[in-house]
This record gives structure tokens, sequence and C-alpha cells, in this order.
């Protein structure tokens, strides 16, 4: 398209717009009017910085794809592929964590017996000897506690 072209799809966008700018301010009020002006200003600002044609040639890519991913077989044969990938990777993490479907490992790459067997638990630990008392120090201060204790009726 030529300058002329550009400038009349530029004349009539901003002709609409302030057709919508009026309704806005009769209608709705100020608020609205000023948002629908300021719509209004951007077709005559992407004409005079020339970026109206830019616009326009991404719509045009971006429809082009849309439609050739819509109607072309060999596009949703590929989508379909990629779904059931993704269906596979989930069912098998699945089945993994289930324990299901795993062979048996051959013989020469088993695990060595002591890496196999459970950890020991630790043994206990010696009980404390301890104090006759309620608190089991050897301070008065644990007389003194025991008494606060036996006052609130905690034994």
């Amino acid at each position: 398209m030529d300058d002329v072209t550009w400038g009349a799809l530029t004349l009539t966008l901003t002709v609409i717009g302030g057709f919508y700018t009026w309704w806005a301010y009769r209608n709705r009020g100020a608020t609205p009017a000023m948002r629908g002006l300021a719509l209004t200003l951007l077709p005559a600002a992407a004409w005079l910085t020339g970026t109206l044609r830019m616009f326009t040639e991404i719509a045009d890519a971006v429809s082009s794809w849309a439609v050739h991913l819509a109607f072309s077989p060999k596009v949703w044969l590929g989508v379909i592929f990629a779904g059931l990938s993704v269906a596979l990777f989930l069912v098998s993490g699945f089945l993994r964590d289930r324990g299901i479907g795993g062979s048996a490992r051959p013989a020469t790459q088993k695990e060595p017996k002591a890496s196999r067997k459970a950890p020991k638990a630790p043994k206990a630990l010696p009980r404390a000897q301890q104090q006759a008392g309620p608190l089991g120090g050897d301070d008065g201060l644990d007389d003194e506690i025991a008494a606060i204790l036996k006052r609130r009726g905690i034994s």
C-alpha cells in the first residue's frame, strides 16, 4: 500500500474514534470520553511514526500463522505428538513412583548387599543418673520451682 492508502486508513480510524469519543462524552461522562480520545489519537500517532505499517505486517504474519496452524494436518500431527509425549512422561513417572513396570537389574548391575541393608537404628544412650527431687537437679532452685508448681496445681 502507498502513503495515501495509509493516510486514508488513519483518517478512517481517527474519525470512528472521534464518534466514539463524542458518544462516550454524551452518554457516559468525561472520563470515558478522555479514554476514547486517547484511543482515537493512537492511529494518527502510529501513522506519523511509521509504525502503522509495522503493526499491520505483524497482524498479517500472526493471522497467516494461525490459519496455517488451524488448517494444516501436518501441524496437527505435531500437536498430537507433543501431547502424546507429555502424556507418556506423566504416565511413566506415575508408574515409577508406584514401582510398576520396572525390570529386574542384571546381576552385574546389582548393588552390593552392604548398601541394600537398612541403616541400623542408633543405640539408646544410657539414662542419666537422676537425683531424687521433682526436677532432678541439685540446686535449691529446684525446690523453689517445685513449690511454685505445687501451688499452681501442677505436680
